[in-house]
């Protein structure tokens, strides 16, 4: 790894390092321990992060013979990840219903919301309601996810690796395929609690 490091480096015209170059030491990673952990008020804390707007996906899967058809739940933690591979990632709660049919479903797609969608946000916020009752949708062409009407973009994936983060899961997806709206939407904005259309 660090010879790929100073190839790198030549190729961008660094200065060049005389003699090998010997690897750093790996870091010694372990948890932090109960005790460690500095006292955080969950509401304050929510609170306090509220004021990072984000924007808000709806996550859909495709039925994948479950008998109560696609699956789908509204979600504001969504990032883009890597450009090659191009991935994209984002967080679930462990105690989620949804995530567990995406899981055996092994695909999704991600519809970026846009601001005149706050209604169909709220339904996918819902739990156990029929969320894709009178909802518009098409399938998305590599995973046959439902690739929701009238939205901002659409990122088709299939499941990349999912890792463990506290009371969340984090799953990232390599993306198939992905579009957006000719018609410029403005997307939706989630800050302090609420919608910013």
């Amino acid at each position: 790894m660090a010879a790929a490091a100073v190839r790198y480096l030549r190729s961008a015209g660094a200065p060049t390092v005389a003699g090998p170059v010997e690897a750093l030491p790996r870091p010694d990673l372990r948890a932090v321990r109960e005790d460690e952990r500095a006292p955080v008020d969950p509401a304050r804390f929510r609170r306090v992060l509220g004021h990072f707007a984000t924007g808000v996906t709806v996550v859909t899967a495709p039925a994948a013979g479950h008998p109560a058809g696609p699956a789908g739940f509204a979600c504001q933690s969504f990032a883009s990840l890597s450009l090659d591979p191009p991935l994209i990632c984002f967080m679930v709660g462990r105690t989620s219903t949804t995530w567990p049919r995406i899981a055996r479903a092994g695909v999704f797609c991600v519809n970026v919301l846009g601001a005149h969608q706050g209604d169909l946000c709220r339904g996918f916020a819902v739990s156990g309601a029929d969320k894709f009752a009178g909802v518009v949708y098409d399938a998305a062409p590599a995973s046959g996810s439902p690739r929701l009407a009238g939205t901002a973009a659409w990122i088709d994936c299939t499941v990349h690796a999912v890792h463990t983060g506290g009371d969340h899961l984090i799953v990232v997806g390599r993306v198939d395929a992905l579009g957006a709206n000719d018609d410029e939407v403005r997307p939706l904005l989630f800050h302090k609690g609420r919608f910013l259309t």
